[in-house]
């Protein structure tokens, strides 16, 4: 299948629904809903995690861009967190109203004998609109940007050698304004928004942006979905 010519996201129609912490009701206390079965996928241990390669991305509010993540084979892992900025220590509030120089981003834990840093940039861009300069969809500031990063010059050459070809190929009608930024820091977000698609799939984000898009990333890269993705 050829992933090059799928720029999916850039028809999502925009909803009123935001990524922001009053529209999103992300209030640690709606943990008490009814678990779903994929609550039950047992957790890899913090010594487990590091036998597996990690890279990050940021690409929109993190509740999508880690279900669009977990659903794919190879990956082992994906953490909710901020990353890009320079303070210590953000908090959800701090970065989604604007607050810090962070844009909410994932942590993802991968094993590279199944799928490679290649193949994990084609999912990145084959599952966000990369054209929008701070926004994905309804999320608006530079919060939302589009990163993806690298931990090294052969990561960087990858990034950038794809967005060539992108562009080459004109697969988006508007220019790539991704940054291609060096990994410094990872923070990890607050409990309540990890597994948060899985957790809360009766929000009112989760079912107006986060599934669609999360459908859409699946009916396109079927060939790189796990056998149990929900």
């Amino acid at each position: 299948m050829n992933t090059m010519r799928i720029p999916f996201f850039i028809l999502l129609i925009l909803v009123s629904t935001s990524c922001r912490p009053k529209e999103k009701s992300a209030e640690p206390e709606m943990a008490h809903q009814q678990p779903t079965e994929n609550q039950e996928t047992p957790k890899l241990t913090p010594s487990e995690l590091q036998e597996y390669e990690t890279a990050y991305f940021a690409s929109g509010c993190f509740w999508c861009v880690e279900a669009i993540f977990e659903s794919v084979k190879g990956v082992k892992e994906v953490i909710s967190g901020y990353s890009g900025g320079t303070e210590t220590n953000p908090t959800y509030e701090q970065v989604s109203y604007g607050k810090t120089h962070h844009a909410e981003s994932v942590e993802v834990y991968y094993d590279p004998k199944v799928l490679s840093f290649t193949q994990l940039v084609q999912v990145f861009f084959g599952s966000h609109d990369p054209t929008t300069l701070n926004r994905q969809g309804p999320d608006r500031g530079a919060q939302y940007r589009s990163i993806a990063f690298y931990k090294n010059e052969e990561q960087k050459r990858i990034i950038k050698d794809y967005i060539s070809k992108l562009e080459a190929d004109h697969v988006y009608g508007s220019p790539i304004v991704t940054e291609v930024k060096k990994f410094d820091k990872f923070y990890k977000a607050e409990d309540y928004h990890q597994d948060y698609e899985k957790l809360h799939p009766n929000n009112s984000y989760i079912q107006n942006v986060s599934i669609p898009r999360l459908n859409r990333f699946k009916k396109n890269f079927k060939s790189f979905l796990k056998e149990d993705v929900h």
